[in-house]
């Protein structure tokens, strides 16, 4: 047994979950100390095990998205696996899946059927476009749900091809609406022992990603200028964020909220005499003229290639004004506020001979900290697991030979 640790110690989940949404739930609720049972198929397991298998370590997207889960495999097809499944969410808190709409149903497993088996039971369904709708029933994925959700467009250039992004943002943010979901849910369970079904899609959660911009699309009945990522703002938004490239071709980002911070970050900087001249000297021409804008990112394009960017950055941090690098990933992985904050960490693997960077916490509690695990072997846990549902050793050997685990 691990030692306890985490504030949902004593959380028991049990989660017929695959892919990348439906696991990342689970994987924190796991970092935070909740026992995680993943169910997987014997002998294949959860396909993603061969996802992205470097050489000489395990599967990067596996290993992030179920480290610290115990692993039980049950052929949930025969009546043998499901009798043990409908054992296990009997003594659970939270039960997840995200197979196919409809897929929990035929099988024996959806909410109204463990519902019968625990009153108090959390059930968590993850699907691509929700529960209503044309195309309720459809598979989805993250690159449907990034197309569908807006965010393509948002990050778009004019004249250039839309297109998803690289990273699951899609995937992770309904992953972790999922999270606060279940344990919302799980709050009025133990207060009321009522549990309930929770429904989070890949489309609802991309479209909550969307935030303000979506709310200020809709109210205005048109969407906003896109190809803009270097700068944004509005005449009704007299504020600034603009990225520029140093000396070196690094690039940054500064953000004004307000025009009476455009010369304080100029002097900073250096360059409020020479834009001033230029008459450039008042903020609200950036947002109020398209001419004068390209004019003037143009001359800032020029001053901030006289330098580096950690220069530009200090001075204009120190100035009080928010700026950053806009980091790569692996500059990210290496910044130091997110190693000092613990949003990356390191997890020996003693079966590869490595210590291995890996995600941290999102989280810092005071009082139950949480605790990076790793990913279990297919079936690593089925004895344990087992063994505490009243199963014998003798029993567990011959589940394992009929392949009902």
């Amino acid at each position: 047994m691990t030692e306890p640790h985490g504030p949902l110690h004593g959380v028991k989940v049990v989660a017929c979950s695959t892919a990348q949404a439906g696991t990342v739930p689970y994987m924190l609720m796991a970092d935070l100390g909740a026992e995680v049972i993943k169910i997987e198929m014997p002998q294949t397991g959860d396909n993603s095990r061969a996802s992205t298998v470097l050489p000489g370590l395990p599967s990067t997207y596996f290993e992030t998205n179920n480290r610290g889960v115990k692993s039980l495999t049950l052929n949930l097809k025969a009546g043998e696996g499901r009798d043990i499944l409908r054992k296990l969410v009997a003594q659970a808190d939270i039960f997840g899946q995200n197979f196919r709409p409809g897929a929990a149903e035929k099988n024996g497993f959806g909410y109204e059927e463990l519902r019968q088996v625990n009153p108090r039971l959390v059930y968590v369904s993850i699907s691509g476009y929700g529960p209503g709708g044309p195309h309720a029933d459809l598979p989805g994925t993250d690159s449907m749900a990034q197309a569908l959700g807006g965010i393509a467009e948002a990050y778009s250039t004019p004249g250039q091809a839309l297109k998803t992004g690289i990273v699951s943002v899609a995937d992770e943010t309904c992953a972790i609406l999922a999270f606060g979901g279940a344990l919302a849910a799980l709050t009025y369970a133990r207060a009321t022992g009522i549990g309930q079904k929770v429904d989070c899609s890949l489309l609802g959660g991309q479209i909550r990603l969307m935030g303000w911009t979506l709310t200020t699309a809709m109210w205005r009945n048109r969407n906003p200028v896109t190809g803009q990522a270097r700068v944004t703002g509005t005449p009704q938004r007299p504020g600034l964020s603009a990225s520029f490239n140093d000396r070196d071709g690094k690039p940054l980002v500064f953000q004004l909220n307000g025009a009476r911070k455009w010369r304080e970050a100029m002097t900073a900087l250096g360059f409020y005499e020479a834009l001033e001249e230029a008459g450039f000297g008042d903020l609200g021409v950036i947002v109020s003229s398209e001419r004068q804008r390209e004019t003037l990112l143009h001359m800032l394009d020029g001053l901030f290639a006289t330098g580096s960017r950690d220069e530009w950055v200090e001075k204009l941090r120190a100035a009080d004004i928010v700026a950053a690098p806009i980091n790569t990933l692996l500059e990210a992985s290496n910044d130091p506020d997110v190693l000092a904050n613990g949003y990356v960490s390191e997890v020996d693997y003693p079966k590869y001979g490595k210590r291995l960077k890996v995600h941290g916490s999102p989280w810092r509690f005071s009082q139950t900290p949480a605790r990076i695990g790793v990913a279990p072997e297919l079936g690593a846990h089925n004895d344990e697991i087992l063994a505490r549902l009243g199963y014998t050793p003798a029993q567990v050997e011959e589940l394992r030979g009929r392949q009902i685990i």
